[in-house]
């Protein structure tokens, strides 16, 4: 029976679980970009990841007991590189181990990888969302970021999705050397008039270890204009807005109802199993006899190889299990939560923490205003988005 079939009968069971989000880590890559720093590889033919994130899923539902799967992620990596039927293995294994209810199931994907009956094959799994990697429609653009497509292809791999899955969210990187407010306005205008429901837009950043900080070391031009980023930041809050696009997050925007339920569910402090190659996950565990909760942080062990062979040993795949202090705990509460629209909730932060935030600290953010308080809850305000960064750092370490 497919993962999709199973959601209506498992419907009344669900509301009585906690939520549960699940990232499935496809670590293979075509082409590795030099901006890239996740955890990826050349692609292979691996005929034993899969057997092992399967196996695997097993552990996490003896860790996390009965839940509520709000959203299946497919990332990498690039996992539109996974056949269909792998794809649909994984749903369906979902499916099996834990109770569905209405989940968000998406999966990144490249234009360069296009191909209609994958991408119907997905949607007949059971995917309802693909993230697709635009990037940007101007080839010299593409070309600098070393993407592996071309403007048309991007074009025609965004048209096909939406005309597949009911929601689509397009990637915009801006802040690249050379880049105009012209291309990048341009570059809205075009994912815009496909009917795109979500666009996430992220400033290029040099990060160690890449291709381009390898260049820049070696005196090579810089990657990024540091400059014009903060102009071509506010050309997309304002356009997208204009055009009734929520800015829910510091890097996203929604039309209503096609909110990302899977990156809401780190951003809001809730639970995610982390499977795959060097996977994160995060697990809340409550004493019955205490009424007390612990929350551990996973990390899978990073190579394919690595990775299979624990999962062939042990049965699982985590590497590292820490039991996060609430210093920890509290802290990347706030980090994650003030990038969202709706902020964090203060009594939750001072549960978790033991103490409050800075009054005298917290008081001068919201003079200045970089910060917005209502109540109970705390949320960054659009000048604080722009520098969330220095914010955080502010608050964390008065």
């Amino acid at each position: 029976m497919s993962a999709s079939n199973r959601m209506g009968g498992n419907r009344i069971m669900a509301e009585a679980s906690e939520p549960l989000a699940v990232y499935i880590h496809w670590p293979y890559c075509a082409r590795i970009c030099p901006y890239c720093d996740f955890n990826v590889y050349k692609r292979k033919e691996d005929v034993v990841l899969l057997p092992a994130i399967l196996r695997d899923l097993e552990h996490w539902r003896d860790l996390t007991g009965p839940r509520t799967i709000t959203s299946i992620h497919f990332g990498g990596g690039t996992p539109s590189l996974m056949t269909p039927h792998q794809v649909a293995a994984v749903i369906d294994k979902v499916a099996d181990l834990w109770t569905f209810y209405d989940p968000e199931i998406a999966l990144e994907a490249n234009p360069h990888e296009m191909n209609a009956a994958d991408w119907r094959g997905y949607r007949a799994a059971g995917l309802t969302r693909m993230s697709l990697g635009i990037q940007s429609f101007h080839d010299p653009a593409l070309k600098f970021l070393g993407r592996d497509h071309d403007g048309a292809t991007a074009q025609a791999a965004l048209d096909l999705a939406l005309d597949i899955f009911p929601s689509v969210s397009a990637d915009l990187i801006f802040g690249w050397a050379g880049q105009t407010l012209d291309m990048l306005s341009d570059d809205l205008r075009r994912v815009l008039a496909a009917g795109t429901q979500h666009i996430s837009t992220y400033q290029l950043t040099i990060e160690d270890g890449t291709a381009f900080a390898n260049a820049e070391t070696r005196g090579q031009t810089r990657a990024v204009d540091t400059d014009l980023s903060a102009d071509l930041y506010d050309l997309v809050r304002d356009t997208l807005i204009e055009v009734g696009f929520d800015h829910y997050e510091v890097s996203n925007f929604a039309k209503p109802s096609h909110r990302s339920k899977h990156n809401l569910a780190y951003w809001q402090g809730l639970d995610y199993v982390g499977v795959g190659p060097g996977a994160h996950g995060r697990v809340t565990e409550k004493d019955n006899a205490t009424q007390t909760q612990t929350r551990s942080a996973t990390i899978a062990h990073l190579t394919p190889g690595a990775y299979s062979r624990a999962v062939t040993e042990t049965g699982s795949g985590i590497d590292s299990r820490e039991i996060l202090t609430g210093e920890g705990w509290s802290s990347e509460y706030l980090l994650m939560g003030l990038r969202i629209e709706e902020g964090v909730s203060l009594a939750r932060y001072r549960e978790l923490s033991g103490s409050g935030l800075n009054i005298s600290e917290l008081e001068a953010l919201i003079e200045d205003g970089l910060l917005d308080k209502d109540g109970d809850r705390l949320s960054a305000s659009s000048t604080g988005r722009v520098v969330l960064n220095a914010v955080t750092e502010r608050l964390l370490l008065s």
